[in-house]
């Protein structure tokens, strides 16, 4: 738990694991690539809640991973119940048909547990749910981190070494996620552990970015 973490829980205030900040975000994408969720989104048990509030305030880079859009007439996120068939899907945390949908991961839906604060993952293909976050601002953070990596790494002179850069890059983002929320990278099957492979890979880099110009000329 960071300090500002600490001081936060000694005052009453909903403790989040990262400190993330809109301006952070803002600074180094541009508002216009931000994107974030109004609070008539979220339905009334989760309106409150301190993962809702982020993703409000702070929202998150597109790119890799995408918020889901409201529905036009109601305005509301759809809830897991309407994207997958939860009587199909083993060991499905109880409550979860209920849960808003907050995203898209790969093949995964992202919804929020409005009591735990938890973001799991559900793949409606193989049927199976996964806890991918311990709250939203883990997962706020690693797209931040992520993305960004997207965005501004560049590769020079030798090609194996840069690739051996790049991979040294993600291993970071997955060591220091891992010290403090285990979840995303709990395993090489969770939907961050294949974008961080991918990356690595040099497949996830934007025609516009400077490691994507740098490889594809």
């Amino acid at each position: 738990m960071s300090c500002g973490a600490r001081a936060a829980a000694e005052f009453g205030v909903p403790v989040v694991l990262f400190d993330v900040t809109s301006s952070e975000h803002a600074d180094f994408f541009g508002q216009g690539r931000l994107s974030a969720l109004p609070a008539t989104a979220f339905p009334p048990s989760a309106v409150d809640t301190e993962g809702a509030r982020l993703l409000q305030t702070v929202g998150v880079p597109t790119g890799t991973f995408w918020l889901r859009e409201p529905d036009e007439n109601s305005g509301r996120l759809p809830l897991v119940q309407d994207v997958v068939h939860v009587e199909d899907i083993e060991d499905v945390p109880d409550h979860a048909g209920g849960w808003p949908v907050i995203g898209w991961l790969l093949n995964a839906h992202l919804a929020l547990d409005p009591a735990s604060g938890k973001v799991h993952a559900f793949d409606a293909d193989d049927e199976f749910v996964q806890e991918l976050h311990t709250d939203v601002s883990s997962l706020v953070q690693v797209t931040f981190r992520f993305q960004r990596l997207l965005d501004e790494f560049t590769f020079g002179g030798d090609e194996e070494a840069e690739f051996e850069r790049l991979d040294r890059e993600v291993t970071r983002v997955r060591e220091e996620t891992s010290r403090i929320d285990p979840l995303p990278f709990q395993n090489d099957e969770t939907a961050w552990s294949v974008v961080g492979d991918e990356i690595a890979a040099g497949q996830r880099f934007r025609g516009d970015s400077p490691g994507a110009r740098s490889l594809y000329g």
